[in-house]
């Protein structure tokens, strides 16, 4: 719990200084921005400064203004956070829009040149809060026990683990449709005009709400620490039911956080993206450097690239299970050497430390072959095909990421909720915990974890790092043979 704390925050954090320095570099490039002053050249993060004080002062709606009095106010206490938070920070974005941004200005894009005005910068940053707020109300819908999905998912595991699994990844497909489709809206209203600043202001505003989004997101692995240490503790039953409840509400706003991730991690590899585009537009001196999808080389490494997310999630999630497995093995032979430890009323305690050595010594080397993927496509694609092969890549890269990380972070959530459900005995007839309906919700919620906990957020970082990795290297990649590389195709 606490690694997810800290993954999905660096996560969430690295999306939002990408996106803030992506808006600067240009903004920093356009010459009527520098000529309106220093404020217009910073505007992202005058945006980020006004989002923390919206968020600072909507945290007092759940302090002050509508506590959590009962069970059923758990969820709708949190959502209305995240809403009142994106609608605040509408308004809030118009005031700072008109006090520091030209009311016309010249962007130099990637294939033309856009005049943009005040208005334009307002709904490309609108866009993006409002379009981040229906993926994360998206991501709730498919997660949360109080709606159809989730009670969907809880009555297939009355047939048995395998209809549960089934029903679980057709609801992680269904889950991609709306946040793409927004996605697909941001990118198109963003790009047309604003360009890529535009882009890059989308991002900006999806995580406008970064402190509240963060907020939400740590609560869940929270209550579930409290929910562990109620039970290590013996506390009684009806502590651990209340930690049970708080905990089935942060397993959705830990999903509802993953959506903000996703779709900002999409829109900043984009921005990233173009401006690797821009990059060897520059190196080249071309009037303009347009991508040929067509081409027989870029189609063929759009293959390619849609491939990687799936080989980067097979091996994050054989690592995962590898870890497992040890750790099953490690406390087997603790059983084994000291059968005391069985025996509820004894003394004995477990030896923990060569659990947690475990886990943490098969989460650093796990990484290394993932991590080296990620790294190293980029750099051997551009190396030996050329700047046309990493245009491929990072599409296929981006296209097919972005939707298999949705669909693995919502099947894990649902599932995981779906077990809460049954635990919770809202309906008596499942049988509650132990039964066979419950066995069956806690496989799907097994394989759940390493989706929605390891490999969908880590496809954020493939999304962004081979992005970044290609913009670094860019003048690089061109000055082997005019950016067709060593095989000069």
């Amino acid at each position: 719990n606490v690694g997810d704390v800290a993954g999905m925050g660096a996560d969430l954090f690295g999306s939002f200084a990408e996106s803030t320095c992506a808006a600067l570099v240009i903004a920093a490039q356009t010459p009527d921005l520098l000529a309106q002053g220093w404020g217009a050249v910073c505007f992202p993060l005058v945006v980020s400064s006004a989002g923390i004080l919206v968020c600072l002062l909507t945290s007092f709606l759940a302090t002050n203004l509508y506590p959590v009095t009962s069970e059923n106010r758990i969820e709708l206490a949190l959502r209305l956070q995240l809403i009142v938070t994106t609608l605040l920070m509408v308004p809030a974005t118009y005031i700072v829009t008109g006090m520091f941004i030209p009311e016309t200005f010249v962007i130099d894009g990637v294939s033309r040149m856009i005049t943009a005005t005040q208005q334009d910068v307002f709904i490309c940053i609108v866009s993006g809060a409002i379009g981040g707020l229906v993926i994360g109300l998206t991501t709730e819908y498919y997660t949360s026990k109080e709606y159809e999905p989730v009670k969907d998912l809880v009555e297939s595991c009355r047939t048995g683990a395998a209809t549960n699994i089934i029903y679980g990844l057709a609801l992680g497909y269904n889950s991609v449709v709306v946040p793409v489709f927004v996605l697909a809206f941001i990118i198109y209203v963003a790009f047309t005009l604003c360009d890529l600043y535009g882009v890059a202001l989308a991002a900006v505003g999806m995580l406008g709400n970064l402190a509240t989004g963060l907020t939400i997101d740590a609560y869940g692995p929270v209550c579930d620490n409290a929910g562990g240490i109620a039970e290590m503790a013996e506390l009684h039953k009806d502590v651990r039911k209340k930690t049970d409840a708080l905990d089935a509400a942060g397993n959705t706003t830990a999903a509802v956080g993953k959506g903000f991730a996703i779709g900002s991690a999409a829109l900043v590899s984009l921005a990233l993206y173009g401006a690797f585009v821009v990059r060897v537009k520059v190196a080249s001196k071309a009037a303009e450097t347009n991508v040929e999808i067509l081409q027989p080389l870029t189609f063929a490494f759009l293959l390619i690239g849609s491939m990687l997310p799936y080989w980067f999630s097979a091996m994050t999630m054989k690592s995962v299970g590898k870890a497992a497995m040890e750790m099953v093995a490690e406390v087997k032979d603790q059983f084994e050497r000291n059968p005391e430890l069985l025996n509820p009323n004894g003394t004995a305690r477990p030896d923990y430390d060569r659990c947690v050595a475990i886990s943490t010594r098969s989460a650093l080397r796990e990484m290394i072959a993932p991590g080296a993927l990620v790294m190293l496509a980029p750099i051997i694609t551009g190396v030996f095909f050329g700047v046309t092969a990493v245009y491929g890549l990072l599409t296929g890269g981006l296209l097919s990421g972005v939707q298999l990380a949705i669909s693995m972070s919502n099947t894990g959530g649902a599932w995981d909720n779906c077990k809460k459900y049954i635990e919770g005995n809202i309906d008596p007839s499942l049988g509650g915990k132990g039964s066979e309906v419950h066995k069956a919700a806690v496989v799907g919620d097994t394989v759940g974890d390493p989706l929605k906990d390891t490999s969908g957020p880590s496809l954020n970082i493939l999304m962004k790092l081979m992005a970044i990795i290609s913009l670094v290297f860019a003048d690089f990649f061109f000055a082997i043979n005019s950016g067709r590389g060593f095989l000069n195709l």
